[in-house]
């Protein structure tokens, strides 16, 4: 059965939103989430307008809550994670891109966030696997396959970093030299034409 009453309230957080009006538009969907607290819709875009004000504590909670009425969204699992990462909630953001991508393989931006957080705690083997994921999903995602590169030379696989780079000189040329120069790769740069 449709409630009238959330979808009145969310036709005006539509409309505050695309005005701008940020709190006037969480206002809006506060009172739809009142009308229907088990409408998992409203509690994931009350998560991204508060993630849009930089609240990750206020978003992971509506994020959390769509999660228990929803929990094979993996859109929603991984705006979870997402949230939790800005937040600096690394172990728990972690867990969310891991859920995401359990549910939905095909999420690139799950595993490209998963890479960075093993990276940035120095599991470089685990942001090699979770980055070799995002690249193969998107292969023109210059910074994807420049943390791959990044990872394996942190892993000491010269071969790998020198085919990341070899693939990168293709299809993003400027983040291939930055490459090259942040890993000391100078015999995998092209000679100049």
């Amino acid at each position: 059965m449709m409630n009238f009453d959330r979808m009145r309230h969310g036709l005006r957080g539509m409309f505050f939103n695309a005005l701008g009006q940020r709190e006037r538009a969480i206002a809006a969907y506060l009172e739809g989430h009142r009308a229907d607290p088990a409408h998992a819709g409203t509690l994931r875009t009350l998560g991204w307008l508060e993630a849009q004000q930089e609240r990750w504590t206020a978003a992971e909670a509506w994020f959390v809550r769509a999660i228990e009425i929803e929990p094979h969204d993996a859109h929603a699992w991984f705006n979870l994670g997402y949230v939790r990462d800005k937040g600096g909630m690394d172990d728990a953001a972690i867990a969310a891109f891991q859920q995401a991508t359990g549910l939905n393989p095909d999420n690139d931006r799950a595993w490209y966030g998963l890479g960075m957080l093993h990276a940035r705690h120095g599991r470089h083997a685990d942001a090699a696997a979770a980055l070799t994921e995002a690249g193969r999903l998107q292969p023109m995602n210059g910074l994807a396959w420049y943390a791959l590169g990044m990872a394996w030379q942190h892993c000491n696989q010269p071969d790998k970093v020198a085919a990341v780079i070899e693939h990168t000189l293709v299809h993003d040329p400027q983040t291939a030299q930055r490459l090259i120069r942040d890993t000391g790769r100078s015999d995998c740069a092209q000679p100049a034409d």
